[in-house]
């Protein structure tokens, strides 16, 4: 399977508690739901449509606890069935049971559990959110492509999904599109380590 990551970002790249105030109060987070205000038809089905494309899910502890929470509550959304139906990984050496099914707890050395699910037959494992997960997952070199959905807002606080000091990686442009919501969808596929070079003055 190939692992996409997806994930709501601001433009100044937080990814904290994009749906709702109450989201993620972690840390003295106090802005959250800033994603909401540009949803619109058109990223709703955009994001149908990658969803139509998920032989399994992969998230974090939290993610995968918010998502448990909300999602089996949600019978009237149309993305319900799927979300509620598909084969669900969640990274953690914490949880010790999880209700959310079907689901497999991934502990112990992640990358290498992400490996080798990934090494099972399918489309697509998506992971949703789980920035932490994400960030762990970009720099064992894991990610075969990145959908970002950047919401035209400075929060100004919050994690942030390419924090400084993290490791380098290299991206190739897929697609970009705007959503007349103001959303910009931007894909990537994974480039490897990218390059680096001095701008002008050079023979």
């Amino acid at each position: 399977m190939k692992l996409v990551v997806q994930e709501f970002l601001s433009l100044d790249g937080v990814s904290q508690g994009p749906g709702a105030p109450d989201e993620d109060t972690s840390e003295g987070f106090e802005r959250g739901g800033w994603f909401v205000p540009y949803l619109d038809e058109e990223f709703e089905r955009i994001a149908g449509s990658w969803l139509g494309e998920a032989d399994a899910l992969l998230f974090g502890r939290r993610t995968y606890q918010n998502f448990a929470r909300d999602w089996p509550r949600m019978t009237d959304h149309p993305f319900a069935a799927t979300m509620n139906g598909l084969p669900k990984y969640v990274a953690s050496d914490s949880l010790g049971e999880a209700g959310w099914k079907p689901v497999t707890i991934l502990s112990g050395d992640v990358p290498a559990r992400v490996a080798e699910v990934k090494r099972q037959p399918g489309r697509e494992m998506q992971v949703h959110g789980s920035a932490r997960l994400a960030r762990t997952l970009l720099a064992a070199g894991l990610v075969d492509v990145l959908r970002l959905v950047i919401a035209p807002v400075v929060v100004g606080q919050g994690r942030r999904l390419f924090p400084d000091r993290g490791v380098p990686v290299g991206l190739r442009p897929v697609s970009g599109r705007t959503t007349p919501g103001g959303l910009s969808v931007q894909v990537f596929e994974s480039a490897g380590v990218p390059e680096f070079g001095t701008y002008g003055g050079g023979e």
